[in-house]
């Protein structure tokens, strides 16, 4: 028995429609966003709401003695930060795409280390990126470009480090709106000092075997380009990226910053 026509056509756009929903829930990734040193998880809120609206999924993981979280900075380490994402994760059935900006490459690449099974892809947004052996300070005591390190205010105890006030916009978002350099002022605490000492443990076999990309910030004043460049080199990046931004573009240019996650993602 024929079908008239016009059912025909209904039952095509069905299975069109059902395959085109396949194809989106097939694309939809998770995000695991890690803030960097003097910041925290606030600095995220555009760029996570914009990868949401394209139908991702996105944590954001507030680190111990950052943002609202109040551990006391003689507590923290880079192996307590590590843990607490792994926990975000481990909330997770599928694998994520791990995002680490700045101090929190070092973090996000220990957890490479550990857990390498469940990292889809790493990505560095002018993060520092270690090799074996190596702490942050180790790399930050080498950029001689970057106006950080002359700013920095240890504490008395030296467990935390501030920055000069005057200094703060232009080491981490110089080029950011008026409303965006009023946010990272009312929310800028001192960072716990410790975990700047704290050297990585990496290997070919977990951390080597993540797919790894890195987004450079080439009006970079808290982590120089140079830096960035001599760290890339030696990393086994999968594919670098280059955005013409201060140190924390996810404020500056939340959209580029999207649009180059979602690259990524799809890479």
């Amino acid at each position: 028995m024929k079908l008239p026509i016009i059912t025909l056509l209904l039952i095509a756009i069905s299975l069109l429609s059902l395959g085109a929903c396949h194809k989106d829930t097939k694309s939809s990734k998770t995000f695991v966003l890690v803030a960097g040193a003097w910041q925290g998880a606030y600095v995220w809120q555009s760029v996570k709401a914009q990868l949401e609206s394209k139908g991702q999924k996105v944590i954001v993981v507030e680190l111990p003695a950052h943002g609202s979280d109040t551990t006391s900075p003689a507590l923290v380490s880079i192996d307590i930060y590590r843990d607490k994402v792994i926990d975000a994760i481990n909330t997770v059935n599928d694998k994520v795409i791990l995002v680490g900006h700045s101090m929190a490459g070092m973090v996000v690449t220990e957890i490479a280390e550990k857990i390498p099974e469940k990292i889809e892809k790493l990505v560095f947004i002018a993060a520092f990126v270690p090799a074996n052996g190596q702490a942050l300070l180790d790399l930050a005591s080498t950029d001689s470009l970057s106006q950080l390190g002359p700013s920095l205010i240890p504490s008395a105890n030296q467990l935390t480090l501030d920055v000069i006030p005057a200094n703060r916009i232009s080491i981490f978002c110089q080029d950011g709106s008026d409303s965006i350099k009023t946010l990272l002022l009312n929310n800028f605490r001192v960072e716990p000092a410790i975990p700047f000492a704290n050297k990585v443990t990496i290997t070919s076999v977990n951390f080597g075997a993540v797919d790894k990309y890195y987004i450079h910030t080439t009006q970079d004043h808290a982590i120089s380009l140079n830096l960035q460049n001599r760290m890339v080199a030696s990393a086994n990046i999968t594919k670098e990226y280059s955005l013409n931004t201060g140190h924390s573009p996810f404020l500056s240019a939340p959209d580029q910053v999207t649009n180059t996650l979602i690259d990524i993602m799809n890479q």
